[in-house]
């Protein structure tokens, strides 16, 4: 059975992969991702690559074997489920379930897994917005159109889909705000100069710095 270190490592880099839309993940990116040195990131790479679940080159980086993905996904879909379960059915906030998931992934069965995406009616995508995988890896609710708000032009009318920074305190702020999942809201001004995006939702007038408008992932409405 593999072990924790391992499962969070497969999933750190599938989801790199996905986000990069490359095969191949650096060290440094995945040592900034899991917080680590690159000398232990090295290390768990050989390891990883002498168990058959990734290929690693020196000075190149990383990518997963079919196996290594396999099992990459499956933690991946436990994590997302966990988190809408513990949202839906526990009342815990959007900024509250990810530490949660992150301890309890490791235990749960597959089998309780899939009863409870059963339960949830086989949720799209999870309280941040992430596509869900389903059992045999497909990834649900992906939304190829979905555009970062950073690039949305001033009148544009959209909806929030998906918010890729998911630390805590930037949740807290989005849902201070108004800027949750799913909310709608008017591109006022998008200054390349300022560095600035102003969005009205309802009647409040919300600003972002271009970095954080860049976290959130919306799509054009009407």
């Amino acid at each position: 059975m593999p072990s924790l270190t391992v499962e969070n490592y497969l999933k750190a880099i599938l989801q790199l992969v996905i986000a990069s839309k490359s095969e191949w993940v650096s060290t440094g990116q995945l040592a900034t991702t899991v917080n680590v040195s690159p000398g232990s990131v090295t290390s768990m790479l050989k390891t990883l690559a002498e168990s058959g679940l990734a290929n690693y080159k020196p000075y190149e980086g990383v990518s997963l074997t079919k196996a290594g993905r396999n099992l990459a996904l499956r933690m991946l879909r436990r994590h997302r489920l966990l988190e809408l379960f513990l949202v839906r059915t526990l009342d815990l906030t959007w900024d509250q379930v990810h530490e949660e998931a992150e301890n309890m992934e490791h235990a749960v069965s597959d089998m309780l897994i899939e009863r409870i995406d059963e339960y949830l009616d086989r949720p799209e995508t999870d309280p941040h917005g992430d596509p869900i995988p389903s059992a045999d890896g497909y990834m649900r609710g992906q939304k190829d159109q979905a555009i970062a708000l950073s690039s949305c032009p001033p009148s544009s009318r959209i909806r929030i889909v998906r918010v890729l920074n998911q630390e805590p305190e930037f949740l807290r702020y989005l849902t201070e705000t108004g800027l949750e999942l799913g909310a709608t809201a008017v591109v006022e001004q998008n200054s390349t100069e300022g560095g600035l995006v102003s969005a009205k939702v309802g009647k409040k007038l919300v600003s972002l710095g271009h970095r954080a408008a860049e976290q959130l992932l919306v799509e054009t409405i009407g």
